[in-house]
């Protein structure tokens, strides 16, 4: 069989095992999207009066425990996973099957987070064209990439990759040789954008629960666990993943914040809209004229649309995976394309879903991909406490009760902080699209009396970037 993914296909396939640690590393820092920092700089920065930089810490620490729970996981289960398949197998598949329901958020709108961050630097640079005529014009682009081929390739996600780093170590430059020469605080080495009087705790809590939006993303890395060529690398990517991920965030922000230490400036005029965007073009045009703009905005727009692609191609097949198997109408959710061997009608349906990028705005979104994505967290350090803690029985010596219940429980009480001090609006939208969730549930399993069908299966569903042999 050639080497191409082809839905619906009833034979099991093997993944092909080519991917280097570092490999899958570029793969798990090109869906983070490095750029994203500068899109929700302006943001972050004034709801914690200024101290974006201490924000990505926190965010970091509480990465940090959750990616050595998922590595631990993923020597257990050595096969494309997720938080859903961690908690199906070592909880329950009740408790995988809300786990995976809730996570659906971060797949339903991060592409919807793509086009709204390209809207806002299209409009930075056309500011005469409505933005709604740029929702739609790329929804429709990517939605008919996508509708054709499903397909995609590291070579290119390492590409873009390597494009946005090189641009962000250029604007770094350009930036300290602007706070050398007296701007900003006019010093290379400050405390300010870590403390200063009038910063709050729960403020930069709640700062650091929506720079997890950043993160996301390092846990795709699990899903290359058979991609891998072996499967002891994957828990050290993902550790990687984060950690350089997380130095990229914090540096690019702190010099930032040092040259910038009032958000007000992303707010021309007082209109706030500005903040609620992307300011990533301002960020640009403030620090080097149209020049910065255009390479910032290029390399930001360049991760975007690999992101946008990446994305809607991975809701697409988590949506046919649950048509194939009932979870949603098969007749629509599993229906494949003979000619083009893509889940049209899910591709369809996720470009509909873009098409809100006509009205909201980039605050409005981050806040519910949050929510998913600490629901996941939370529930990957629980499974290790219920797989090896309970079901293995591993609890009996200091270094089991270190490594399988110290450890997690410290990253779940870590994320349980960020999770409660999301915005009011992401909790209880959250909170009722999981009770959705739960009442599905009970309708699909006649009162919780039968086994609930998955969300996964041999062939990868996850990812735009698969390669199967």
């Amino acid at each position: 069989m050639p080497e191409s993914f082809v839905p619906g296909a009833d034979s099991k396939v093997a993944l092909k095992r080519n991917l280097g640690m570092w490999a899958i590393v570029a793969l798990g820092l090109g869906y983070m999207t490095p750029t994203v920092v500068f899109d929700t700089f302006g943001l972050v920065a004034e709801g914690t009066n200024n101290v974006v930089p201490l924000a990505y810490v926190f965010a970091l620490i509480v990465m940090v425990f959750t990616a050595i729970s998922y590595g631990k996981m993923t020597s257990q289960f050595p096969s494309a996973g997720s938080a859903y398949t961690y908690a199906k197998n070592s909880i329950h598949p009740n408790v995988g099957f809300v786990v995976g329901w809730t996570s659906m958020l971060d797949y339903m709108l991060l592409p919807l987070v793509n086009i709204i961050i390209v809207r806002s630097y299209m409009e930075s640079f056309f500011p005469d064209i409505d933005g709604a005529a740029w929702v739609i014009l790329f929804t429709v682009l990517a939605t008919g990439i996508i509708y054709f081929t499903m397909r995609g390739t590291s070579n290119v996600n390492t590409i873009l990759l390597v494009i946005a780093v090189a641009s962000m170590i250029g604007f770094v430059a350009v930036v300290i040789g602007q706070l050398l020469g007296g701007a900003g605080e006019g010093t290379l080495i400050t405390p300010t954008p870590f403390i200063h009087e009038g910063v709050d705790l729960s403020a930069v809590l709640l700062g650091a629960t929506i720079v997890c939006f950043s993160f996301i993303g390092f846990d795709a890395v699990t899903m290359y666990v058979e991609e891998a060529r072996t499967p002891r690398v994957v828990p050290r990517a993902i550790m990687l993943t984060v950690l350089i991920g997380g130095g990229i965030f914090i540096v690019t922000s702190y010099f930032t914040q040092a040259l910038f230490p009032d958000w007000n400036v992303f707010a021309p005029g007082g209109d706030r809209q500005y903040v609620d965007d992307s300011t990533l073009p301002i960020i640009g045009e403030l620090v080097g004229g149209q020049t910065m703009k255009v390479i910032l905005t290029a390399a930001g727009f360049a991760a975007t649309i690999a992101s946008l692609l990446a994305s809607q191609a991975s809701v697409a097949r988590m949506l046919l995976v649950m048509g194939r198997n009932n979870v949603l109408p098969k007749k629509l959710f599993g229906f494949v394309n003979k000619k083009t061997h893509t889940p049209t009608f899910n591709v369809i349906f996720a470009g509909v879903v873009c098409l809100t990028g006509v009205v909201l705005t980039l605050a409005d979104i981050v806040h519910f991909i949050n929510f998913g994505a600490l629901v996941a967290f939370s529930f990957v350090n629980i499974s290790v406490v219920a797989w090896f803690a309970i079901r293995q029985g591993r609890r009996h010596t200091a270094g089991d009760i270190f490594k399988f219940i110290l450890m997690p429980v410290l990253g779940l009480a870590l994320t349980v902080i960020l999770w409660v001090n999301l915005s009011p609006e992401a909790l209880t939208g959250g909170l009722i699209w999981a009770g959705i969730g739960i009442v599905y549930l009970a309708i699909l399993t006649k009162g919780f009396r039968k086994q609930v069908a998955g969300f996964d299966e041999a062939q990868p569903v996850t990812d735009f970037n698969k390669v199967v042999k």
